[in-house]
């Protein structure tokens, strides 16, 4: 018996940890999220703790939080702070992942929001239907995983920042995917 009380941080698994060891978490809580910062960044600031589609209302938190942010930067700024969210997300992910003991755990909607960022940096001017339409496709090849995501989402495992390339990267690919939809659609 436990010389602590249920749900303490000397019985939550995430709380307890040494430095390097693991443990499966497989469903984190907001006490692992503000635990440390890497994993209330990966952990999307809450919005991966949904219990249903953690990685939707991921890129629906990214979807507002760029029209917000867009409120005070101008549309330039925008490629300095994906590059900053995807260099930030290496760290926080890989971290994240570590801890959790799991290389890409659905909670973490880090790299959904990143990569919708991108997404939106380029179709924000078709207005509201346009994003929407961005947001299905990008969902969709971010669920389904058409190759070469799939292969990236398996082979780009590993410890450490290569881990959280892995956990960003496929997301990338999915954002890519979904601008070539509309470059498709616009020459037409």
């Amino acid at each position: 018996m436990s010389a602590y009380p249920p749900g303490s941080a000397s019985t939550d698994p995430a709380m307890t940890l040494e430095a390097g060891q693991t443990a499966k978490i497989l469903r984190p809580t907001a006490r692992f999220m503000l635990s440390h910062p890497a994993h209330f960044i990966a952990l999307g600031f809450g919005s991966g703790l949904s219990p249903v589609m953690p990685g939707t209302v991921g890129t629906l938190y990214g979807w507002l939080s760029f029209v917000v942010i867009s409120l005070w930067v101008q549309p330039s700024a925008w490629l300095w702070i994906i590059v900053g969210g995807f260099l930030i997300g290496l760290w926080a992910c890989a971290r994240t992942a570590r801890a959790m003991g799991v290389h890409d755990h659905g909670s973490m909607v880090w790299d959904e929001i990143v990569a919708f960022w991108l997404v939106l940096a380029f179709v924000m001017p078709t207005g509201f239907w346009g994003q929407f339409a961005a947001f299905l496709w990008f969902r969709l090849f971010d669920m389904a995983k058409p190759a070469p995501i799939a292969y990236y989402d398996r082979t780009l495992k590993g410890p450490g920042l290569r881990g959280g390339f892995g956990v960003m990267f496929d997301d990338l690919v999915a954002a890519f995917y979904t601008l070539l939809v509309f470059a498709l659609w616009r020459s037409f």
